[in-house]
């Protein structure tokens, strides 16, 4: 029989797949903007990182990850563990503090060049869709792993609210890095709580003063909140990508892979 850990891992998986097949299929049934670079060659290279990088992760964190939530159930040790709290206030909170806390590492990796080398891996893709929320590298998404360990041992998260973050946050990114056309009703209504594609198209510019906005990723408040949130420019004027890499054959898997090693872009 699985265990709790591995039974939340094949929830987790499930629901990252699922939603990948769900907005890609409103991508091609009801696209925002039609594609400027092959599709096909984009999503062989993105999906080429999102298992290489699952494999990866998988054996460097998820024993780590396992054992560390195990320990402070088990010894009622961290934060949240200090506190009688029932399951649904543990895992608001553990929402809404991780939330947080991803925020300001994303907010991290644009500000510091050495980071920035690395995550210019996700901004490099020249047009945005559900696949670009999984296009990182792996040095990035080691570093963001070793915070979520620390995060797990300094609250004392349970395995139950670790999953529910981790379906958000990836449901969240998925959506708003998708390019389906969505009601500019409903992203008004939404952007008062969430991060709707609108929002994060900017954050995706070729641009810079418009890139270093809208970090969000589940919640918006926080770009409101640290003075970070645009919401003021044009749509159709958006060029999505990095001004440095405009030639597709430049951002192949290798490549991709080596793009923090070589010479600094901003």
């Amino acid at each position: 029989m699985l265990s709790e850990y591995d039974q939340l891992a094949l929830l987790r998986s499930g629901a990252f797949w699922a939603g990948l097949l769900f907005f890609l299929m409103l991508e091609l049934v009801r696209a925002y903007r039609h594609p400027t670079v092959s599709k096909a060659a984009r999503w062989q290279t993105n999906l080429t990182l999102i298992l290489v990088n699952g494999v990866l992760t998988g054996l460097m964190f998820a024993s780590a990850t396992a054992a560390i939530s195990y320990e402070g159930s088990l010894h009622d040790s961290g934060l949240l563990n200090t506190l009688q709290l029932p399951l649904w206030l543990r895992v608001a909170i553990t929402v809404v503090v991780m939330d947080f806390v991803i925020y300001f590492w994303h907010y991290v990796n644009h500000i510091n060049p050495f980071l920035w080398r690395f995550h210019r891996v996700h901004h490099s893709d020249m047009n945005m869709d559900v696949s670009t929320a999984s296009r990182f590298h792996i040095g990035e998404l080691t570093g963001g792993a070793l915070i979520k360990l620390s995060m797990i041992k300094l609250l004392g998260i349970d395995l139950v609210s670790l999953a529910v973050f981790e379906i958000l946050l990836v449901a969240s990114a998925q959506f708003h890095h998708s390019s389906f056309r969505i009601s500019p009703a409903f992203e008004k209504v939404f952007i008062a709580v969430g991060v709707p594609p609108s929002m994060h198209r900017i954050h995706h510019s070729v641009v810079i003063t418009e890139r270093n906005s809208n970090y969000g990723t589940i919640l918006s408040c926080w770009d409101r909140l640290f003075g970070t949130f645009r919401f003021d420019v044009p749509q159709e004027r958006i060029v999505t990508g990095m001004g440095a890499y405009r030639k597709p054959e430049a951002l192949s898997f290798f490549q991709l892979i080596l793009m923090p090693f070589r010479k600094a872009v901003r």
